[in-house]
């Protein structure tokens, strides 16, 4: 697979990110865009991931600044969980165990091809203060290791103003169930 993209469509990329950094700046107050396009300038395989986050349908966006590692979270900010990423089971070991009606991949292989990471349940209630995603559909999130090896994965969504976090058997695939990723530039 392909991890380099062509200049014009770097700039592509970056056009549509700046629009969607312009449209939302209740995401990432006291965060500039010129620091974010230097950044994003100098990691071409991060636009890359950026733009296989936006084929996919997820609309990534800045939703923060970690100053320990001195680098912007990019996140899906798709309302809904990303179409290119739905009817997934959780990871490759589910994936292996069904013996019919296999899914194309699961979440955690696609999030890896990507060079992206499966949100977790903290990254994901920390996503919803920013506004209503998953009103409709669900995202698989990162699932403790406990968990899974008793076969489960946990999934969130958001109803009745609430993010809920819940259970499945990590083989299950649904088509409203995907995955919202970051991306740390």
């Amino acid at each position: 697979m392909k991890r380099e993209l062509t200049a014009n469509e770097q700039e592509e990329i970056l056009n549509t990110l700046e629009k969607r950094f312009e449209k939302n700046p209740n995401r990432h107050k006291n965060l500039e865009w010129s620091a974010v396009e230097a950044k994003l300038k100098a990691n071409p395989k991060k636009l890359w991931s950026l733009d296989e986050m936006e084929r996919t349908e997820g609309e990534p966006d800045v939703i923060g600044y970690d100053e320990k590692t001195k680098e912007y979270l990019f996140v899906d900010c798709s309302p809904e969980s990303p179409k290119g990423r739905r009817s997934f089971c959780y990871d490759h070991e589910a994936l292996e165990k069904r013996k019919e009606h296999k899914p194309a991949n699961s979440a955690i292989n696609m999030a890896e091809e990507m060079g992206i990471e499966i949100l977790n349940e903290e990254q994901y209630k920390e996503l919803q203060k920013l506004g209503k995603f998953d009103a409709k559909t669900s995202s698989w999130i990162l699932t403790p290791t406990e968990i899974r090896k008793l076969g489960g994965a946990i999934f969130s969504d958001f109803r009745y103003n609430t993010v809920f976090v819940y259970h499945n058997g990590a083989e299950s695939y649904y088509a409203a169930r995907g995955f919202r990723g970051l991306l740390r530039v």
